[in-house]
């Protein structure tokens, strides 16, 4: 390594750098051979977007393992994001020492040893640290733009006890200029719309609609007009968001236009939002690009989207006029971007920046000629422990996490039910700092198929109800707890905080619960990504199973056996626990009390919980496809 000036030493000094990780590791190799500070990125060109996105209500810095299983099916088969592990390192081409900070930055590979060495990722603070440093790289702020591609507002003990507004507070820090949702929108449409008027940016969707009841309703009109028309953009189109905005960085002139989650009303429960529609809508936004072409003539047009990775990559294929995308919703980290060619042969650049706040996606715009010549991409993985925590924002935290539980919290739609006296009277960080039982190994949700945090959440319901089977499902949000490490109420929390999560018991017969296989595989690998829902499989408690990802509907699952051996009966009806109903509200506890419960009566004489087993199904005709590797389970 080439030695280093006295000012270089003071400042990676200051940003840890001979802590967590040693000075070489953090310094990367330049085509000339020099070395250079990895948070380096000169401009380069005019204008600069900054992207994060499913940040899932995580502000403190966490760990979050990738995912070893992210199965490509159709034209995605080995294609980014269904790469994993060295796969992945190679294809974008980054170095494959699974030891290398890239490896843990972007894979699974060697877990446990790189936590320890490389530390937690992200964190609000240190986010808006490294946003400072690329604001002033590009040559102020007023040649940047900070994008925001939802699921923002949820995924923590805090963002459910405030409503979302710990993260609208957080964001107007951070300094997020344009935002678009997903999980925003299970919280009642009230508090949505007063976190939108809360928010300093600007809250955008081309693909939410008000639906033409409720224009005619006088509720609605006033609570739209007491929030300043959020939720009413434009009654004559309909919609209940502004479609985009063109915004002014240095002296260009960018449209970014938003969408949505398109699947939310199928996803999650309409009750929380009876007054809009959503929408894949890509007619809508081909009409509304060549609209913006026409009248607004940008210097370009790019689409914030919770589309999903595969998604974005068709509607890119399919609607011309777009230079890029930045995606979310998969919680894809990929260090490079997708170019697609559109159907009237212009390029598109495709990205795609994680999630937990692990990653700030960096594109540069060049122009010449009043024409977009170049784009540059770079994603920079946010280490905590080397950049310095920015005193405002650490200022706020503490003092958002010192605040008090109280009885007036809403934390459900059944909030009467599950009130909890013993909360009261504690802060937030009291709460969830309470150390629960010690890893056993390192607990992880991220992945196709289940994960061991999906088995104790699993488990959990099992015991509550006495239970043969548990259904839990396959969301990719929530953090990891590498083994050995305490497992704490915010790790039960950063699993299963949201609006509507109380539990319940039903009878199923056995072929309902393969019914439920088959329709959440073909969900997931449906070739078409315009069919998929962009989630994980179902993970299943107390059964095996066969799956074969590349069959049709309802020729994907057999040999269902539960953990006694004994073959499932599509004829006999089993207790089934499960949480998160997206129609009706169930009457148990809520999961985050049931699953600290059966932590706390499960854990050993010496703190650990151990697990006897995880529920990984057999799977078939995926052994050599580039999206699995290491995996647990057995392949056929």
């Amino acid at each position: 390594m080439l030695p280093i000036d006295r000012r270089t030493f003071i400042k990676l000094l200051s940003m840890g750098a001979f802590g967590a990780a040693s000075l070489p590791q953090l310094m990367r190799q330049t085509q000339a051979g020099r070395e250079t500070d990895l948070y380096e990125v000169p401009m380069r060109g005019d204008a600069r977007i900054l992207h994060i996105t499913d940040v899932h209500g995580q502000l403190f810095p966490v760990y979050f393992r990738e995912p070893n299983v992210n199965l490509g099916v159709g034209d995605a088969y080995g294609r980014p994001p269904h790469l994993v592990g060295k796969k992945l390192l190679t294809a974008m081409g980054l170095p494959e020492d699974e030891n290398s900070l890239e490896a843990y930055a972007y894979t699974y590979l060697n877990f446990e040893a790189n936590a320890k060495q490389y530390g937690r990722m992200g964190g609000f603070a240190h986010i808006k640290t490294l946003l400072n440093q690329l604001r002033e790289q590009a040559g102020g702020r007023d040649k940047t733009l900070t994008v925001d591609g939802g699921d923002l507002w949820q995924g923590s003990g805090t963002s459910l006890w405030t409503r979302g507004v710990d993260m609208v507070e957080a964001s107007n820090i951070l300094g997020v200029d344009v935002m678009v949702g997903h999980w925003e929108f299970t919280y009642p449409e009230e508090e949505l719309l007063s976190n939108v008027a809360l928010f300093k940016g600007d809250f955008i969707g081309q693909n939410v609609r008000v639906k033409e009841d409720a224009l005619f309703e006088d509720s609605y009109l006033e609570m739209t007009e007491k929030y300043d028309g959020n939720g009413l953009y434009d009654e004559d189109s309909g919609h209940a968001f502004q479609p985009y905005v063109v915004k002014e960085i240095a002296d260009k002139r960018i449209a970014v236009i938003g969408q949505a989650f398109p699947r939310t009303a199928n996803a999650n429960p309409p009750e929380f939002f009876p007054d809009w529609s959503f929408g894949l809508r890509e007619d809508d936004l081909r009409d509304l690009v060549k609209k913006i072409r026409t009248e607004d003539q940008p210097d370009a047009v790019v689409l914030v989207s919770h589309n999903g990775m595969d998604v974005d990559i068709k509607m890119a294929q399919q609607v011309p006029g777009m230079d890029a995308i930045f995606g979310g919703h998969t919680h894809d980290g990929v260090p490079q971007p997708v170019k697609v060619k559109d159907n009237e042969g212009g390029n598109c650049l495709v990205t795609n920046a994680g999630s937990n706040g692990k990653y700030i996606g960096v594109m540069d715009f060049a122009f010449a000629e009043g024409q977009l010549k170049d784009m540059h991409y770079k994603m920079l993985p946010v280490f905590a422990n080397q950049l310095p925590a920015d005193k405002e924002m650490a200022a706020y935290l503490t003092q958002m996490r010192s605040k008090r539980y109280d009885e007036n919290i809403v934390e459900s739609r059944a909030k009467d039910r599950f009130y909890l006296p013993a909360r009261v009277g504690k802060t937030y960080d009291e709460i969830l700092t309470e150390k629960l039982a010690i890893a056993d190994r390192t607990l992880f949700r991220r992945g196709n198929f289940m994960g061991t945090w999906d088995q104790i959440l699993c488990n959990a319901l099992r015991a509550e109800y006495q239970a043969d089977i548990a259904l839990s499902a396959g969301v990719r949000w929530g953090t990891t707890t590498p083994e050995g490490e305490w497992i704490t109420m915010e790790d039960v929390m950063n699993q299963c905080a949201m609006t509507y999560g109380e539990t319940y018991v039903s009878e199923m017969t056995g072929q309902a619960i393969i019914n439920i296989l088959e329709q959440i595989a073909d969900n997931l690998f449906d070739p078409d990504p315009y069919l998929q829902s962009g989630g994980d499989m179902v993970r299943v408690g107390g059964l095996d199973y066969t799956l074969d990802p590349g069959k049709t509907l309802h020729q994907r699952t057999r040999n269902v056996v539960l953990d006694n051996g004994v073959a499932l009966d599509p004829e006999k009806t089993y207790k089934v626990a499960g949480w998160a109903v997206v129609n009706r509200t169930p009457e148990g506890r809520m999961i985050w009390d049931v699953v600290r419960d059966y932590i706390l009566s499960h854990k050993d004489d010496d703190d650990v919980l151990r697990l006897a087993k995880v529920n990984h199904p057999k799977l078939l005709g995926v052994a050599d496809n580039p999206g699995i590797a290491d995996y647990q389970g057995e392949l056929g």
